[in-house]
């Protein structure tokens, strides 16, 4: 669900969706995963990949969060949801949404339909999924997601749990 935030010169970033960019980062990175499989092995390539899909949301996160100008919660986090809903990407039910706690499932992906479409599916979670949970470092480490299942991985819908550390659930 992270989002990307970071001006580039001459074009702004966010006029993009998300899962345009997504889908364009996967085109690449679809070559990339290739190249590395081919001079070392399968796992080394999705070790790579994985690494540096992480490195992304850490950063998007800190930005998000210095653009806020203080430290966010998860009513804040819940505010810029948007950003990864746009144009119908993710269709979602919340559940419960306060400053400590922000339940909600997934109820339709098409970041997980773009990857399987484009035969990425098998790291589709390198590509989207994992980055959840690593938006949060940069975001605010006291915040903490739980999921245990996906739409990627074939479950019925992905069950978001975030939780302040240190809070009352």
């Amino acid at each position: 669900m992270t989002t990307d935030s970071a001006p580039t010169e001459g074009m702004e970033i966010n006029a993009v969706p998300i899962l345009v960019r997504r889908k364009i980062e996967a085109m690449l990175l679809k070559h990339v995963l290739e190249v590395i499989t081919d001079r070392h092995d399968r796992a080394e390539a999705e070790a790579i990949i994985g690494e540096t899909c992480s490195r992304s949301p850490i950063e998007q996160g800190q930005q998000l969060a210095q653009a806020l100008g203080r430290t966010p919660d998860l009513t804040d986090f819940a505010d810029i949801q948007p950003n990864w809903t746009r144009e119908d990407a993710l269709q979602i039910e919340t559940l419960e949404a306060s400053p400590e706690k922000l339940d909600f499932n997934v109820t339709r992906c098409r970041y997980s339909e773009a990857y399987k479409e484009m035969g990425l599916g098998d790291i589709g979670h390198l590509l989207s999924c994992n980055r959840d949970a690593d938006f949060c470092i940069g975001y605010n480490p006291d915040m903490e997601l739980t999921r245990t299942q996906t739409l990627m991985k074939g479950a019925t819908h992905c069950d978001f749990r975030y939780r302040m550390k240190n809070k009352e659930s």
